[in-house]
């Protein structure tokens, strides 16, 4: 095994622990590592990103299911619109998407080119996210009904970007469960997991039409960010979730940067 593929299965088991430690987030850091530690093409990153989140996910839902913290109700409502545009993105509008996106005197946006800028800005708005963690505001706006009908739309408009970029939406699916569904904190983690865990596979069978799967990376990469996910779940008993939130927020910054930086230069 080459020093680079030692590297990515290292950064797996990582991106299973982030997952198991703030129930999202780990994700985000899927692409980034399939594209440049083990330089798989963008396109195809996407796919194993999602069958490695939806799979880890997974792990950490039934986890979560044992303690009876899932709200199966919410996670339905959310999921349903979510799974149908994620499957329909990468079945469809992916593969549709022109080689060649921007062609102006020299510049030149391939379509790999232009999926990881939208991905490193989908970084960057997901760290400030985490960072600014504005509990007041989180405070004020639970008072609010219960808005199951923008539960929905946002499913559909995280399902749709789960599709463009490969990452689980988890940074967008807790605060949806949290301020929408009033979902307290530990519950919103949990449904986030089985509803990042639906839609990501059910994106990944659009890809398996499209896309030849090479399994016999797929699987092992999968299984250690799935033994990420139980050492996470057990690190949550002495590790204080939002101070790890806040830190992972301002790595995800730097690596937005990075990534914009590499691809634009």
């Amino acid at each position: 095994m080459e020093i680079t593929e030692v590297i990515g299965f290292i950064a797996a088991l990582i991106i299973g622990i982030v997952l198991g430690l703030i129930g999202g987030g780990g994700s985000i850091l899927t692409v980034p590592v399939l594209v440049y530690i083990l330089h798989i093409n963008p396109i195809t990153a996407t796919a194993y990103s999602l069958f490695v989140v939806g799979v880890s996910s997974t792990a950490g839902a039934i986890q979560n299911l044992k303690k009876g913290l899932i709200d199966f109700q919410t996670a339905l409502i959310f999921a349903i619109p979510s799974l149908l545009a994620v499957y329909g993105t990468r079945r469809y509008i992916v593969p549709a998407i022109p080689n060649q996106l921007i062609s102006y005197k020299n510049i030149i946006i391939t379509k790999e080119i232009g999926l990881m800028i939208f991905f490193a800005l989908i970084m960057f708005i997901a760290s400030m996210s985490m960072i600014r963690n504005d509990k007041r505001k989180t405070k004020s706006l639970v008072k609010s009904n219960t808005s199951y009908t923008l539960i929905f739309i946002e499913g559909i408009v995280v399902g749709i970007l789960t599709g463009l970029v490969g990452a689980g939406g988890g940074f967008l699916i807790i605060p949806a469960l949290v301020l929408m569904a009033k979902l307290p904190m530990k519950k919103a983690v949990a449904t986030s997991l089985l509803i990042i865990a639906i839609k990501s596979l059910i994106g990944f069978m659009g890809d398996v039409e499209n896309l030849e799967i090479e399994w016999h990376f797929l699987l092992p990469f999968t299984l250690v960010a799935v033994l990420g996910i139980f050492l996470g779940t057990y690190f949550t008993r002495y590790i204080e979730g939002k101070k790890l939130e806040k830190g992972f927020g301002w790595f995800v910054l730097l690596m937005s940067i990075y990534i914009l930086l590499k691809e634009v230069t």
